[in-house]
């Protein structure tokens, strides 16, 4: 039995009546992480500012080690963060696409044949991940986490489990059940009864 204390799932009754399109979208944004974002590019600011002004006739390797390691911080802060200020999730009728930040990058899809059922996390915090970002442990399995709130949660046949923060989620898990029950075949029809053989005459006979 999964331990719901450490992965809190609420399922809530979806309304059915809504109709289910064909191709759905949705995100979800953290504007937190623009001023990480900020706050690397100043340290690559600093960098580009010790590498021009300062003095290259003294202390040339640690004023070297400074700039590299303003820039590296910088770029690393920069990146990091910009990747994750927000993601992008599109069901369609053969796979869920995650998409990360302005370039798209990092990417996951996962075919719908792949997964067995889908729920949703109504609250997911980057503590219980251990920060922000493409995230894995050991006991929730794969997840994008870029703010706090509701999340898309999938299990795969394999047993693992991938989980998404996206608004809407009660749309992308109505979405996505549908999908799974137009995949799910039917109960096997039961082969048809043969004939019953002829009954011979019991009967006399003639000479």
């Amino acid at each position: 039995m999964r331990d719901h204390s450490r992965h809190p799932h609420h399922p809530r009754p979806l309304d059915t009546d809504v109709p289910v399109p064909e191709v759905w979208t949705g995100r979800a944004t953290n504007r937190a992480q623009w001023l990480l974002a900020i706050a690397g590019a100043a340290f690559v600011a600093l960098g580009i500012e010790l590498a021009v002004a300062a003095s290259w006739r003294s202390g040339v390797v640690p004023l070297l080690m400074s700039v590299i390691g303003c820039v590296a911080v910088g770029l690393l802060m920069l990146f990091g963060t910009l990747a994750f200020v927000h993601v992008a999730v599109k069901v369609d009728d053969r796979a869920l696409e995650v998409r990360c930040g302005h370039m798209g990058l990092p990417r996951r899809r996962i075919p719908l044949s792949q997964v067995a059922g889908v729920e949703i996390a109504a609250k997911v915090t980057p503590r219980h991940w251990g920060g922000w970002g493409y995230r894995w442990l050991p006991e929730k399995g794969t997840g994008v986490i870029v703010r706090r709130g509701e999340a898309l949660v999938l299990t795969l046949v394999d047993g693992r489990t991938f989980t998404v923060t996206v608004d809407d989620a009660d749309a992308a898990v109505r979405v996505i059940r549908e999908r799974l029950s137009r995949a799910t075949p039917g109960p096997p029809s039961p082969p048809p009864t043969p004939p019953a053989p002829p009954v011979a005459p019991t009967g006399p006979t003639s000479a």
